[in-house]
């Protein structure tokens, strides 16, 4: 092995080259591999190299409540009410390039928010941006974001996220500021990228936790237009299961 040219893609953080031209070095078979063969080789292990450092980031940068959730993962017990092939098909993650949004409405416990995080999960693998929230914390960091004046900055990272889950939803009724902030993080995704809902409410009381209103009707309007709705039944928490 030429240390120098080894030396030299580590440098320039060609990592999956770099072990890849280590390894064929120690083949006894190496001076039988053509030229074109060998940097195939090489060319691939730095692209997949790349790609695995991606979804690595990806999936740290979403910030998911449960990073071990997947759509295998999903528990289809027969109370739960779930179809099984509507979420083999969410799996390949059209929704998100319709696209679509997705309403999970159930219990406290119910295990909406292990689904949004496998199909968050599943959308990192896939090399897309995922962000992940509980409303209560985006409001306070919306919040602070203003004092800050760093406000545009998230909003603009919340506009180019592929995948945005805000996890319970309405669990706080919103008040007229953060009727303000649902509508232009909403507006600015419509028709453009996807969002989870997950709300132990059912849709007919969202107006209201929503203030009601002028805004409140924007709001339902970009959230369910375009929207699958996935109902989560059973009485059981999911925890104590």
């Amino acid at each position: 092995m030429n240390q120098h040219t080894y030396e030299k893609m580590m440098s320039m953080r060609l990592f999956g080259m770099a072990e890849t031209y280590k390894d064929q070095c120690h083949q006894a078979d190496i001076s039988e591999w053509g030229f074109e063969e060998r940097l195939t080789l090489l060319i691939d292990a730095e692209s997949d190299q790349r790609l695995s450092d991606k979804i690595t980031r990806l999936t740290k940068n979403a910030n998911l409540s449960d990073t071990q959730a997947h759509v295998e993962g999903i528990k289809y017990y027969s109370d739960r009410g779930l179809n099984r092939e509507v979420f083999l098909n969410l799996a390949d993650n059209k929704y998100i390039f319709e696209p679509k949004n997705i309403v999970l409405v159930g219990a406290t416990g119910s295990g909406k928010s292990y689904i949004a995080c496998a199909l968050g999960n599943n959308a990192c693998q896939s090399a897309l941006k995922v962000r992940y929230y509980r409303l209560p914390d985006l409001f306070t960091e919306l919040e602070l974001a203003r004092a800050q004046g760093t406000y545009k900055k998230i909003l603009k990272q919340l506009e180019n996220c592929e995948l945005l889950i805000l996890d319970e939803w309405l669990l706080i009724p919103a008040t007229s500021q953060s009727q303000q902030d649902l509508l232009e993080i909403l507006e600015r995704r419509y028709r453009q990228h996807a969002t989870i809902f997950c709300s132990q409410f059912s849709i007919d009381g969202w107006h209201q936790r929503l203030g009601s209103g002028a805004l409140a009707d924007a709001i339902l309007d970009r959230a369910l237009a375009k929207s699958k709705i996935i109902p989560i039944q059973g009485d059981k928490s999911m925890r104590s299961r």
